[in-house]
């Protein structure tokens, strides 16, 4: 059995209403993929930097989920 890993690094950007995050993630073909997300706290809200972190960078990785996705669909299909 072969064991394979990917590096991923998530960077944010935040002021007090809104917080965007920039992923990148290394494949092993060395392609590289990136996704944003971002995340806006309502005034009535907490504040909870870590929530508007979690929110923005869990958009960020589906966007690159959905592009790994069309990615190994397309090398699927050139098979």
């Amino acid at each position: 059995m072969q064991v394979a890993g990917w590096h991923v690094e998530v960077e944010f950007e935040e002021n007090d209403t809104h917080t965007r995050a920039a992923a990148l993630l290394r494949l092993r073909d060395g392609n590289e993929l990136r996704g944003r997300g971002q995340a806006t706290r309502d005034p009535r809200d907490p504040d909870e930097k870590r929530i508007g972190e979690e929110l923005a960078g869990g958009r960020a990785l589906l966007d690159i989920g959905q592009q790994l996705l069309a990615k190994a669909g397309a090398e699927v299909e050139r098979l």
